[in-house]
């Protein structure tokens, strides 16, 4: 017996060293952590549980008869993170380039429905360099198995994806189809077609970091939630994002201890709205001070910056935060923000996590270029995301709500639970001066003085109409609130919506203008 432990010692040992002592030191010199190094850090100390240490590729072409690794590149297993369960893999790039093999994606798959059957998130370290190409069509078809397990997760548990390396070709769409996307800078890739290719069909010449980077991806297509200067970084943040999140869609996010008797106005908030209504301020000042500690876990920080999403608390409460920033674009909705905010409304939704709404927002970007490439199709994803989802909604419109945009940024009309208004918002189908040119257009074109009538009309309407109050009237609005208070109002509210039970008529599914 002993002679046997001592086998399983030492196959156990040769199976952590991955590719050897070599290839982890060649991945320490580009900056990058071996797969088991990786995994220490994401998770609680010594909680890792791994399955599938021996698993072998059984590919015998090419000369991969002759090369085998236990463990065939991927490091899977169960573990905790903040004594909360989770599943995970972690590729490693010291073995077969971090490769994807039949037995591969075996040991994915299986970690993916275990996941499910268990009802706890999965986190995939990715750092591999795509499909192994001795194994051919086998390791295409690992990959569609892979985001086939993607897709029945998705909405059931939160998947988490970071590509820690490079990511090309098919291997994409399996990060592509989980919930969020974390990327280091300089160190991680992502595209369908390296730029090799890209040079030979397009003739454009293009650097891996510019066609595929981290903050390629972060600020102009999208595709990265969030990006960091480094690994250790990258996995500390997941771990503050797991914070936010329930197990699964069945579960709902965990609250933590928070003293009422600590609450009081926020008189700061009394004065953040400039007197000129066309005056830019930061939103996010706005909910830095209403948040619990001012923690702010901002979504897509870099993208669509003209609307704001991302995890909070507020009274110990986990609650998802969309809201308008007057500092870009002056908060327009346009394509790339009403995509992004119904990505993250349908998230929050899929896996109850309330929605906080802060709104100032003067309507869509106008424009042929708005208008050519979809924002009525694309626009109309916020609006469908807002009226689907069922999980407790509030709203605070703290300066302009203006046109449709009103109606999409979680109104009273598609189901917003509490609505709320600032003093300084002005609920109307458009801006004062934009009215007053089409309402009093033959008045002020036939008087003496049409600059001075403009002016009397503009001040007219301003008086009317600029305010919560007729919304009010008609209880759109629940309640013209001040500023400091809205803190306490929000706390209570959603208090207060934890019981709240709401459903959509039964279906198959929607068909959200994709």
């Amino acid at each position: 017996m002993h002679d046997k432990t001592d086998e399983l010692l030492k196959k156990k040992e040769k199976a952590k060293q991955g590719g050897g002592p070599e290839k982890v030191k060649a991945q320490h010199d580009k900056g990058k952590l071996f797969a088991r190094e990786r995994i220490e850090l994401l998770v609680d100390e010594g909680s890792f549980e791994e399955i599938d240490m021996f698993v072998k590729h059984r590919a015998t072409d090419f000369g991969l008869n002759k090369q085998h690794y236990p463990g065939d590149g991927v490091v899977t297993g169960f573990a905790k993170i903040d004594a909360r369960p989770v599943a995970l893999f972690s590729q490693d790039f010291t073995v077969f380039g971090g490769s994807l093999s039949e037995a591969h994606a075996e040991k994915i798959v299986k970690i993916m429905e275990m996941a499910m059957k268990l009802g706890i998130p999965v986190i995939g370290l990715n750092d591999s360099g795509g499909a192994r190409i001795q194994e051919g069509v086998v390791s295409l078809g690992g990959y569609a198995d892979i985001f086939l397990r993607n897709t029945l997760a998705s909405g059931v548990i939160p998947q988490i994806s970071a590509v820690l390396g490079p990511c090309a070709g098919g291997a994409v769409y399996s990060p592509a189809i989980t919930d969020f996307i974390f990327m280091v800078k300089n160190t991680s890739h992502m595209f369908v077609t390296g730029p090799n290719v890209v040079k030979t069909v397009t003739h454009e010449d293009v650097t891996f970091e510019d066609l595929g980077g981290a903050e390629t991806h972060a600020a102009k297509s999208g595709v990265a939630h969030f990006i960091f200067e480094n690994e250790v970084e990258t996995l500390l943040n997941i771990r503050k994002l797991m914070s936010y999140l329930p197990l699964n869609f069945m579960d709902k996010p965990q609250d933590t201890s928070f003293d009422e008797s600590s609450l009081e106005p926020i008189k700061e908030l009394d004065t953040i709205i400039p007197a000129n209504p066309n005056k830019p301020y930061d939103m996010k000042e706005i909910i830095n001070l209403l948040v619990d500690e001012s923690e702010f876990l901002e979504v897509h920080a870099n993208y669509a910056q003209n609307i704001i999403v991302g995890f909070a608390r507020i009274g110990g409460m986990s609650i998802g935060i969309v809201a308008n920033q007057p500092s870009v674009l002056a908060g327009v909705l346009d394509i790339n923000a009403s995509v992004k905010g119904a990505r993250f409304v349908r998230f929050c939704d899929a896996f109850n996590i309330p929605l906080l709404v802060l709104e100032d927002v003067p309507g869509f970007l106008p424009g042929t270029e708005q208008e050519w490439g979809g924002i009525i199709r694309h626009g109309s994803k916020l609006l469908f995301a807002f009226c689907e989802a069922t999980v407790p909604k509030v709203t605070v419109i703290t300066r302009k709500a203006y046109g449709g945009a009103y109606d999409v940024m979680n109104s009273k009309h598609i189901r917003g639970d509490f609505n709320y208004a600032w003093p300084s918002a002005e609920i109307a189908v458009m801006g004062p001066k934009g009215a007053v040119e089409i309402i009093f257009k033959k008045e002020i074109s036939g008087a003496d003085d049409p600059q001075k009538e403009t002016e009397k009309k503009l001040a007219e309407y301003i008086e009317k109409f600029a305010n919560p109050y007729i919304a009010a009237e008609r209880g759109y609005v629940d309640d013209v609130i001040l500023p400091g208070e809205t803190r306490m109002k929000l706390i209570n509210s959603f208090k207060l919506l934890k019981t709240k039970v709401d459903k959509n008529p039964k279906k198959k599914h929607g068909n959200i203008p994709l």
